[in-house]
Parts: C-alpha cells; structure tokens; sequence
C-alpha cells in the first residue's frame, strides 16, 4: 500500500509549494482496513448524528412536466420551487426529460473508472493543480489539522471548451468518458437554464433576469465526480464536510446508495436526511443565486455522510457565469435595498478556495455591503 496516495500540491500564503501524501480511501478499503487514519477522524463533539425526522412528506419535490404544462400547473410548480429554495435550498427535481439510456450510460462510465485499478487510473488522467485542482484526487487539502473527507474524487471542466486544451484531466478510459459525460452535462444545462428562468418569473422578475448573464462561450461548467467507499467508522468520518456552493445552481445525481446527503433545515437547525428517490435529480442554490437574488433564496449549508456497508456516487454540475463576469443583486434601481455588492465572479471563488473549508457559512460574507 506505500504508493497508495494521492499528491496533493499546496500553495503556501508566502508562496512556497509544499507537496502532501494523502491516502487513498478507495485504496484503504480495497486492502481491508479496519482503523482509519487519524487525518480522517472527527473529534467527538463532531459525532456525525442523522435527523429522525422523515422527510418524505414535507422536502420539496418539482416536476419539470407540469413546470412546462398549461398555466395553471406551471404557476402550482413555480410556486412549490421558489418556496422549496427558500425554506431548503434545494429541490428534487422528477420527470426532467433526460434520456434513462443517457443516465446508465453515466453510472457506467463512471464505476468504470473507479473499477480500475490505482495505478490504471493515474496512467489515463492526471491532476492539474489549480484553485479548482482538476483531475483525479482530492481538493481542499489544509496544512493544519483540519480532518480530511472520507472521498476520492473526479473534477473536470466542460465549458468554456477550451479550458482543458493541453491538460490531461479528463479520463481515457473507459474510452468513451469524455463524451457521456459532455453530453449529460449538455443536459443538464438545459435543465438548469429552464430551472432558472422559472424561479425569475416565481420571484416577479424578467424571465431571463439570472439566464441573461450567462454567454454561451465563455460560462463556467464544471463536473465533480464524488465516490464514497464504504467506511469502517461512519460516526467519525465525514464524505464531505458541510459547505455550500459557489454557483448560479447545481445539479446533482447519485447513485450506488441513497441516504448520505444532509442539509441544514433553515429554520429548525437541525441536520435534515434528503429523501431521494431513484431517478430523480437534485437541483441546490449557490452563493452566486444567493448574491443575485439578493438574499432571497439562500444557499444550503449540506454535506455527505459516510456508511458503513454502502459504497455511494454523485455527479454535481456546477453552473455559473464566465469568471470575469461582474455578479450583483438584481433589485432594479433602488440599490439602497442590497444585501449583497457587486463583485467579480472569479474573485469570489478565489475567496472561496482560500477559506474553505469552514465549519460555517463564511465565503459568502465575501460578498456582503
């Protein structure tokens, strides 16, 4: 197991690079593991606990059929997604029209890769290290004693094109990765776009008010591939710590197992379990829609827990305006109204990647007047 690891490179505030080992979780429970490194473990007062409550009845769930059916259905389903971004942050989206034959295709070519072996992996796709750190490893690495997720991790960039020109991020096998996963992204796009234009008009703004900044050229997509091996102690273990994203919106997918989603019910404070059925896909507001819309839709401070029989994929795709685009509130012309001031997208997310991760909702104080 001596080159079970992944590097991670370090950019220290003076400017020195500083290389770090960091184990491979898939790598550990492949050889059996039973005692989890120390660099994994969380103190006891961050016992991982899961809400009792069930949530089947009440967390928001929207159908894209009636989002695009006679007025009366679609003003019902605007309504159910600009409250349920408001109270939770996110919404389970059913009936989104994207190909059942493309979604297997996605889960194929995903577990295809993490079916390789380590040295497989790290022969067909490199890591580029940047702010985002694309390719295969690990991200958010911390000189101090920060506790480190219990995930192994994919992170490509799908727009602007030519992004990864040059770089060797995306995998080569299985061979055809790449394309499956440009053209679900190429999807869910459209999702997000139709998503969006629906929560303007909910929220009595122009239909294009967030889909307007947006150039089809030069906006960010990117693609993180999570896998969550199963973990011999889940109670002391974290997949990813709580954060939110620094997006416009995120779509979501998983699949392998259900459950290891939370999210921090608004108002009650409490860990909430998200109940999600298989097929659907999950759409959570970002710190940029937080900043757009002036505050009033919020994004969710969620994580993913561990378990411990159970291993667990997603695919989050991450949307969000060119990095030199200016981002402000959009509250017409009395700006005496604004939470938020106006700030340079790629600053923002600069911020976000020097702070993080935090055990609170830091990064989007950034943004602030």
């Amino acid at each position: 197991m001596e080159d079970s690891f992944h590097k991670v490179t370090i950019v220290n505030q003076d400017g020195s690079i500083k290389t770090l080992k960091v184990p491979v979780v898939q790598e550990l429970v492949r050889h059996g593991i039973h005692n989890i490194p120390k660099m994994f473990l969380r103190p006891p007062s961050e016992s991982i606990e899961t809400a009792a409550a069930n949530l089947a009845e009440d967390f928001p769930c929207i159908s894209m059929v009636k989002l695009r059916n006679n007025m009366e259905e679609r003003e019902n389903e605007r309504k159910k997604l600009v409250d349920g971004l408001k109270e939770w942050g996110m919404v389970l989206v059913s009936d989104h029209g994207i190909p059942t034959n493309l979604l297997c295709s996605v889960k194929e070519v995903i577990k295809g890769f993490f079916e390789l072996s380590l040295e497989e992996k790290k022969k067909c796709v490199g890591t580029y290290v940047s702010v985002d750190n694309m390719g295969y490893g690990r991200n958010y690495v911390k000189l101090d004693d920060t506790p480190m997720d219990w995930i192994d991790r994919l992170t490509m960039k799908v727009s602007p094109k030519e992004s990864t020109i040059g770089l060797n991020v995306w995998p080569q096998n299985p061979p055809n990765f790449r394309e499956i996963i440009e053209t679900y992204a190429g999807e869910g796009k459209k999702l997000s776009d139709e998503i969006l234009q629906a929560l303007a008009e909910a929220l009595s703004l122009q239909k294009d008010g967030f889909t307007q900044h947006f150039d089809t050229k030069t906006r960010e997509i990117n693609v993180r591939i999570n896998y969550y091996p199963p973990c011999p102690n889940p109670k002391s273990t974290m997949g990813i710590s709580a954060h939110t994203d620094a997006t416009v919106l995120t779509v979501l997918m998983e699949f392998g197992a259900s459950g290891g989603l939370q999210v921090m019910h608004k108002h009650k404070k409490v860990w909430m379990n998200v109940p999600w059925a298989t097929g659907e896909l999950l759409v959570s507001a970002g710190d940029v829609l937080e900043i757009m819309s002036n505050g009033r839709i919020e994004s969710p401070w969620h994580r993913a827990v561990t378990q411990a029989e159970f291993e667990r994929y997603s695919l989050a795709l991450f949307f969000n305006p060119s990095l030199a685009k200016e981002v402000e509130p959009i509250v017409g012309d009395d700006l005496s109204k604004c939470v938020y001031k106006k700030v340079v997208l790629g600053e923002y997310l600069e911020n976000v990647y020097k702070v993080s991760p935090t055990p609170s909702k830091v990064a989007i104080k950034f943004a602030m007047v």
